[in-house]
């Protein structure tokens, strides 16, 4: 290739998370994105009309081709994708590939994860992290091959996690990070000046599966400082949630751990002035609630919440 050839690319993403990181490819000279795969639309809202990608909102501004396959396995849709004729692929919260298509470009495919790899491999790298209390987590980019999240490591940029920090604020920080480390990837792969490192296994590894519904069920048989750390890598969104005594569930935003116990330290028991402070016996501490939501009602503060809700139906 060329010095003034630009580096064709195939870019695959599909939400916000992805965005910088094609933003910040279409800006620079260097290289030229040719097709941008993402997930075909999908009915979103009340109305359930169909939704298109904030990766392909994105890709339509600045007219790039967009294929949205619903079979990467489709002989039809592989040779549309080799047409494009790509020198290498850029995947960032995408979907697993069939090796006929991260395999397809001659200098392979590359993803952004966001975890210091090995350490949390799936599909939820930044939800787990903040569960599991950790103080750093950072991103990662790495040639794609056969098991997910082991290829060959490329760069890391570690960013420190903030106590305050939730889903919420660490997405956006990775997110900004992982495309500035996207680009600099892209740029060492075109000047032939990559590193290609195996990564290490060790006993110490972390997971990071699909968050589920019932992963963020508090279960105040565990210490208070466990599910203050839940609510944190769940907020806003899936979101923690407790079932109340009378069936109903109460979404938890925002919380936070207390090392006292209640008078009768009995985990599950609810204890709060009726005014200010709600709080939950754990079996370490009490998990102080400050930002919840009950079923069918709006978010808000928990002295917002306690003027309109009848506390017999938690103490008795």
């Amino acid at each position: 290739m060329s010095e003034t050839a630009p580096l064709r690319i195939v870019f695959m993403g599909t939400p916000e998370f992805a965005v910088p990181t094609l933003e910040a490819l279409l800006s620079w000279p260097g290289c030229q994105v040719v097709a941008v795969l993402t997930a075909p639309d999908k009915p979103a809202g009340r109305g359930q009309q169909l939704a298109e990608s904030a990766v392909k909102k994105t890709a339509v501004q600045h007219g790039v081709p967009v294929l949205q396959p619903t079979n990467l396995k489709a002989p039809e849709f592989q040779e549309e994708l080799r047409g494009y004729a790509a020198d290498l692929q850029v995947v960032v919260a995408f979907r697993m590939l069939p090796e006929a298509v991260w395999n397809m470009p001659p200098m392979g495919s590359i993803n952004i994860h966001a975890s210091l790899l090995p350490q949390y491999r799936g599909a939820a790298p930044i939800n787990w992290a903040l569960i599991h209390g950790e103080k750093e987590t950072g991103v990662t980019s790495f040639f794609l091959r056969h098991e997910i999240d082991t290829g060959n490591l490329i760069f890391q940029d570690a960013v420190p996690i903030a106590d305050d920090d939730d889903f919420g604020t660490l997405y956006e920080k990775l997110k900004t990070t992982g495309a500035a480390l996207a680009l600099r990837t892209v740029q060492a792969i075109a000047a032939g000046t990559a590193p290609s490192v195996p990564q290490v296994a060790s006993a110490e590894l972390r997971s990071a599966p699909k968050i589920q519904k019932e992963t963020g069920r508090l279960d105040f048989q565990r210490p208070a400082t466990e599910l203050a750390n839940l609510v944190r890598g769940l907020s806003p969104i899936p979101t923690a949630f407790a079932t109340l005594p009378d069936g109903r569930t109460l979404k938890v935003f925002r919380a936070r751990a207390l090392a006292e116990d209640a008078a009768e330290a009995t985990p599950g028991r609810w204890v709060s002035d009726g005014r200010t402070y709600l709080r939950v016996q754990t079996s370490a501490g009490q998990l102080e609630l400050l930002d919840v939501q009950l079923e069918g009602k709006k978010r808000m503060a928990v002295a917002d919440f306690l003027r309109g809700f009848n506390l017999s139906t938690l103490l008795g």
